[in-house]
């Protein structure tokens, strides 16, 4: 649907207390885990199971309560005095680095008012269903240490008290300190450093077999991770699905000082198979010699500036430069390491170290390489992950190993690297604790954040004014930065955290660093942040949101991807351009909805240098967080805007247009009931699509805002609503974007007897595009007998409405409609009735009901792999989706198939969109319907 209008073509932006644990008997149903601990592979032959370990710190029982009602089967029981008490601690200390993992529990827990008490019960969530393992909401963090500076990782858990649960747990409120702290530890420095560790932490240290920690490690990562795995070739990182139905086997190449490889068959089950004294620690210590280089990452540093050339015998130094086509080698295959000094008359001190460097990276990453093939090839494996000290997201390295498995095996086998790498040892001796609550996470589970050192600290930003950052992150030392290398896991992946020790809001560059302290590798750009060797692969928090689920109508969840756009270089160049225009206005309106104080001032001006310093990060690298897609732009946005403590920009907005839309619904109801069924179904689309150009994410709607009011803009838009939408060009092969004649024969003919029995419909922004827009349309619904269950964000994005503020708008409409209030009623969103408000519906039989429900996200799109539980439950007896606007039914699932019938509703507000989905112009529309036979 085209709107006619002359408006000229306009670039904008798109898109629109306490603890709480399961009953433990309910444990004993689960069987088997996973997770369950890995095997110990001394032996070739070895499969022995990894016994678990009873030292996990305690619960505090006192005060326990039920959480929930009595129709909940397997309720939650609070922990009022439990707090972060629970939290684990695991390290893996070798020769170089010491890795810390350490689990701590989301502080605050949601409240259910009488509405989400209501919902739930009618969509049965209190009938069982519920998992059969205790599993809390919190945060997997990763931080690393140089082994030399021990004592500066003995101080960060000293600090944050991690050995004693937190420094928000009872024990350190109370001074009550345990006697017996136990802590999992692999690595050899678990043994070399244990006195130490009890001198200064009064804690043992309980030894854990490397080898089962690293496996254990790699098999939760590749089944809890949805974008763990890559390739690297020829520069280009390339992120790998794993089906979880074909994990196993595999082969783990582990790189440190030396190297293992090790066949996995299962979980628990594994063979250390081969290995080879020529690894990491060859590599340094030659180059060490060779180039008085001081530290590894200086050494990997000098080879990316190398050329081997000068030192290797390449095959074209042998064939006068050409290639020996007859066995497949080209002329710059290495034919011999170092092969060239040796006729040559010069010394080691006429060879440049950078050369050197590179030629030995070279040398030892393709015999890794070839050893690994070899051993895939005899045990009949296509998988190959590799990990350890020596990758560390090295892009030579990677390439190198990856050319080398490659081209033994003809391109049959993969050599793929894990973001994690790094973490394995680490990780796995966290989950030999005997209850860690990771054994049974799904993917949907997680969310990843990047730490984005949002440096806002006990109510004031905690560091110096912007324009002096570089200067002072220069100055800084690695103490005060701390904050920057902690990942969380929380089975989400996510970009931002909010910064506790920290100087400045974004890691800048530092020359002398040896990237230890989380600082990335400094370019001759300066500020930009990169990802190099010391970088390890931008690994971020992992949220641990054990309420999300994959959504139940995916037709294929294995196949599904939401974006619908990928985004290659010249999409993040003009996406990263529209961002940045629209960032002024949004830190205007973030920092007004914090009434326009001076805290809030700086942390507007901190909020858009960190957001623009992630901006500048991708746009360095686009793989550099993981596959990412515009969904996941917009939602780094918003996660970004909470970590500042910005919690609704647009809070105020919403208000005012809510009520400004609220004051003619009435009017709009009665000019909708005065036609025809058919008549008033048309306009019921054409109002949806109308309304919804009141979108703050759009430049080009914004600016229409000057031109009137709330209700003229409206009425604009409605008035330009005249079918053919577009028109139909069907000489090209473009989108279909005009369904309603399909859509209207499903409502008024096939289903006349026997209407949709319950529809989720997905709302998008407050004002006139829910109130004037999408209400009407589920009244519609509710007239023709289906169920409704509108769904809303579970957190604020932009202007666009939220599960909490919808009842409140239900309420008000309900006054003037008896259909709504009925419904809301039936719905449980109008818990009480609403005295004195005239009622025409007496003795009519009960309504279907109206019902809220969040979705489980906080950005202007949705990823239906991770949903809200409430939603899922409440899609198990739907049979029509409705998706409006543009984050949720244009940038993400415009091709995404469900399970029952999906109407798809958008107006197009973005001129490039337009173009690129359908040759079309900024305020299309379209009206997309996909039946189900």
């Amino acid at each position: 649907m085209a709107a006619n209008n002359s408006d000229p073509i306009q670039e904008e932006l798109g898109g629109g207390g306490g603890a709480g644990v399961k009953h433990e008997a309910e444990e004993q149903e689960q069987g088997e885990g996973e997770g369950a601990a890995s095997s110990s592979a001394a032996q070739a032959t070895a499969t022995t199971m990894l016994p678990r370990s009873s030292s996990r710190p305690q619960l505090d029982l006192s005060g326990a309560a039920i959480h929930g009602t009595l129709e909940d089967r397997n309720p939650t029981i609070l922990l009022p005095n439990q707090s972060d008490d629970i939290s684990h601690l695991a390290l893996d200390i070798g020769g170089s680095l010491i890795k810390l993992v350490y689990f701590s529990r989301h502080a605050e827990l949601s409240t259910e008012d009488k509405r989400k008490i209501s919902t739930k019960r009618r969509l049965g969530m209190f009938n069982g269903g519920r998992r059969s393992y205790p599993i809390l909401g919190g945060r997997l963090h990763f931080v690393k240490f140089e082994t030399g500076k021990l004592n500066e990782c003995l101080d960060f858990i000293s600090s944050k008290q991690l050995h004693r649960g937190g420094v928000d747990s009872p024990s350190w409120r109370s001074d009550a300190q345990p006697d017996d702290i136990v802590i999992k530890a692999t690595g050899g420095g678990a043994y070399k450093y244990a006195d130490l560790f009890k001198e200064r932490l009064g804690v043992s240290l309980e030894k854990e077999d490397e080898m089962d920690c690293l496996v254990s490690g790699a098999n939760f990562l590749l089944k809890a991770i949805r974008h763990e795995a890559f390739t690297h070739m020829d520069g280009h990182k390339e992120y790998v699905q794993i089906d979880q139905n074909d994990l196993f086997p595999f082969l783990l190449v582990n790189v440190g000082s030396g190297v293992s490889i090790i066949k996995v068959d299962g979980h628990g089950k594994f063979q250390r198979v081969s290995g080879t004294n020529v690894g990491g620690g060859t590599y340094w210590g030659l180059g060490r010699l060779m180039t008085k280089c001081k530290s590894f990452d200086e050494l990997l540093e000098l080879s990316q500036r190398g050329d081997n050339s000068t030192m290797d015998m390449l095959v074209g130094d042998i064939y006068g430069g050409l290639d020996y086509s007859k066995i497949g080698l080209s002329a710059s295959t290495i034919a011999s390491s170092f092969g060239k000094t040796i006729s040559e008359n010069k010394e080691l001190s006429d060879y440049r170290p950078e050369d050197i460097s590179l030629s030995l990276l070279r040398m030892i990453s393709y015999n890794i390489g070839q050893i690994s093939y070899l051993n895939a090839l005899r045990y009949g494996l296509k998988r190959i992950f590799f990990g350890g000290f020596f990758i560390r997201g090295h892009a030579y390295t990677m390439d190198t190993i990856s050319f080398a498995v490659h081209f033994w095996s003809k391109g049959e086998a993969k050599a793929m690297f894990l973001r994690h790498e790094g973490f394995l040892g680490a990780l796995g001796a966290f989950m030999s604790y005997e209850k860690h609550g990771l054994d049974d996470l799904s993917v949907h589970h997680l969310v990843e954040r990047f730490p984005m050192g949002a440096p806002y600290v006990g109510g004031k930003i905690h560091g110096p004014p912007l324009g002096d950052l570089n200067e002072k992150a220069r100055a800084s030392s690695h103490h005060d930065c701390y904050y920057f290398q902690i990942l969380q896991i929380s089975w989400m992946e996510k970009f931002v955290q909010k910064g506790t020790q920290i100087i400045a809001p974004v890691p800048m560059g530092v020359p002398a660093t040896t990237g230890m302290g989380g600082f990335e590798r400094p370019t001759s750009k300066g500020d930009i942040l990169r990802s190099d060797a010391s970088a390890a692969l931008n690994v971020g928090v992992l949220h641990l949101v054990p309420t999300l689920d994959v959504f139940p109508l995916l037709e294929d969840p294995k196949t599904y991807e939401p974006n619908t756009i990928d985004l290659d270089l010249d999409e993040y160049k003009y996406w990263f351009k529209i961002l940045s225009d629209h960032l002024p206005d949004l830190v205007d309106k973030a920092v007004a909805s914090e009434g326009g104080t001076e805290d809030a001032k700086r942390r507007g001006d901190a909020f858009a240098h960190a957001f623009s310093a992630h901006l500048a990060r991708l746009m360095e690298e686009p793989a550099a967080y993981g596959k990412f897609g515009l969904a996941n732009l917009l939602e780094l946005r918003e996660e970004c805007l909470r970590e500042f403590q910005f919690v609704d920009a647009y809070v105020s907005i919403k208000q005012r247009e809510n009520e400004a839309s609220l004051a003619v619904l009435p009017d709009l109801l009665m000019e909708l009931d005065s036609m025809n069924e058919e008549a008033r179904l048309l306009a019921l689309i054409e109002g949806v699509l109308a309304a919804n150009i009141f979108d703050w994410g759009s430049r080009a709607c914004v600016e229409l805002y000057h031109k009137g009011t709330i209700i003229e803009i409206y009425r604009m838009s409605r008035k330009k609503m005249q079918r053919p939408w577009r028109a139909s060009i069907p000489s090209l092969d473009i989108l279909n974007i005009d369904d309603f004649d399909m859509f209207k024969k499903r409502m008024l003919t096939d289903r006349k007897d026997q209407p949709y029995k319950r529809a989720l419909v997905f709302v998008d922004n407050s004002g006139a595009d829910v109130v004037l827009g999408m209400l009407p349309l589920a009244r519609e619904l509710l007239r023709h007998g289906t169920e409704v269950v509108l769904v809303a964000n579970s957190l604020p994005a932009l202007n666009d409405i939220t599960a909490n503020e919808l009842p409140g708008i239900i309420a008000e409409a309900s006054k003037h409609c008896g259909i709504l209030r009925k419904a809301a009623e039936a719905g449980g969103l109008i818990v009480d009735a609403m005295a004195g408000i005239q009622d025409d519906l007496k003795g009519e039989p009960v309504s279907v009901p109206l019902m809220v429900v969040e979705n489980g996200c906080g950005s202007p799109c949705i990823d239906f792999r991770q949903v809200s539980s409430e939603l899922a439950a409440a899609a198990k007896d739907a049979d029509l989706l409705i998706l409006e606007g543009m984050g949720r039914a244009l940038h993400t699932n415009l091709n995404a198939r469900f399970k029952c019938d999906a109407l798809k509703l958008a107006m197009v507000k973005n001129q490039r969109l337009a173009e690129k989905l359908f040759h079309g112009n900024i305020y299309d529309c379209i009206c997309k319907f996909e039946p189900v036979p």
